[in-house]
């Protein structure tokens, strides 16, 4: 069994966690696991809530999640897969995610496809679903992280360096700050050596809530198809680019990190894309939102007209 020591030394707080919740059968079911699926049932939750208010039936939200969840899983592992490919002998190790190694880009660009798909296939619109979907995420993200708490992972070095697009730069009086952390992980009673670190699954959490709470104050005001989703990759990517800095375990890409390539290219394109968006909503992707809503008043006036003209013929 492995257990992982947390303590928070300059505030007083030690945890003692297992990353086994319990057995079923002889099979160890991972607290990392279960706090994954809580945040993809919430997730689905909150678009089944979101779409209701545009009248989009719950059975469809559950046909594109079913898609989104499954693209989702392996488009995470795969992308892991790709870029540690040194570290595996065979397919099986490959396929086996018992083990570890899941990239939250894989996972949304492959949802993004299943997206893609299934609007496709019913005929509806993509970047809408993609507005209704992309809270939803931030949703999974900041309940996904706490399952590195659980396991002990993804912290970020304490040392003299900060890594930004392949140059470092130097930390100085880290330690002192309240929310820094140690980690010793113990294998069948046996502790290695403890590490002090960022909580950065932590840092992570906190910049997915403020960006959740924000998106969702703005969602009434959208103005076009694709703006929530824009405003998405471009929160989430960068403190993304930052928070990536202090990691320890990043994947690399010769000597950048990959999540800091991918974090700026999303800050830059989401942001490009809201200045821009309305114009190509319009041009591109359909009518801007204000006209859909223009649209949509004018046929229920209309509506309201007739029924009105069909009592007065009743009347008479």
């Amino acid at each position: 069994m492995i257990q992982n020591l947390i303590s928070f030394p300059n505030i007083a707080l030690d945890f003692t966690v297992n990353e086994t919740a319990f057995t079923v059968f002889g099979v160890e079911i991972k607290w990392y696991a279960l706090i994954l699926t809580l945040g993809i049932i919430l997730a689905v939750l909150y678009v089944v809530l979101r779409a209701r208010q545009q009248g989009i039936p719950t059975d469809c939200v559950i046909d594109y999640a079913i898609f989104i969840v499954i693209f989702g899983i392996i488009g995470a592992r795969l992308f892991y897969v790709l870029t540690t490919l040194d570290q595996y002998d065979s397919f099986i190790d490959m396929i086996n995610i018992r083990n570890g190694g899941m990239a939250i880009y894989g996972s949304v660009i492959a949802g993004a496809l299943a997206i893609v798909g299934v609007a496709k296939s019913k005929k509806m619109k993509v970047l809408n679903m993609f507005d209704n979907v992309a809270p939803a995420v931030l949703l999974g993200q900041i309940i996904g992280r706490w399952g590195n708490f659980m396991n002990g992972e993804a912290f970020g070095s304490i040392g003299d360096k900060y890594f930004l697009f392949g140059k470092t730069f130097a930390q100085t009086g880290c330690e002192k700050l309240p929310w820094i952390m140690k980690v010793t992980e113990v294998r069948d009673g046996v502790a290695y050596e403890t590490v002090t670190a960022h909580p950065t699954f932590l840092y992570e959490s906190l910049w997915n809530l403020v960006g959740f709470i924000l998106i969702n104050i703005f969602f009434k005001k959208k103005k076009f198809n694709g703006q929530i989703f824009y405003a998405y990759i471009a929160w989430y990517g960068l403190g993304r680019m930052f928070i990536e800095g202090f990691r320890s375990d990043s994947l690399m890409l010769g000597s950048q990190r990959i999540s800091q390539l991918i974090g700026i290219t999303c800050f830059v394109v989401g942001t490009v894309l809201l200045f821009a968006g309305k114009k190509l909503a319009h041009g591109v992707c359909g009518e801007p939102r204000a006209k859909e809503i223009a649209a949509e008043i004018a046929a229920k006036n209309e509506k309201t007209k007739k029924t009105e003209e069909n009592k007065d013929g009743t009347d008479n």
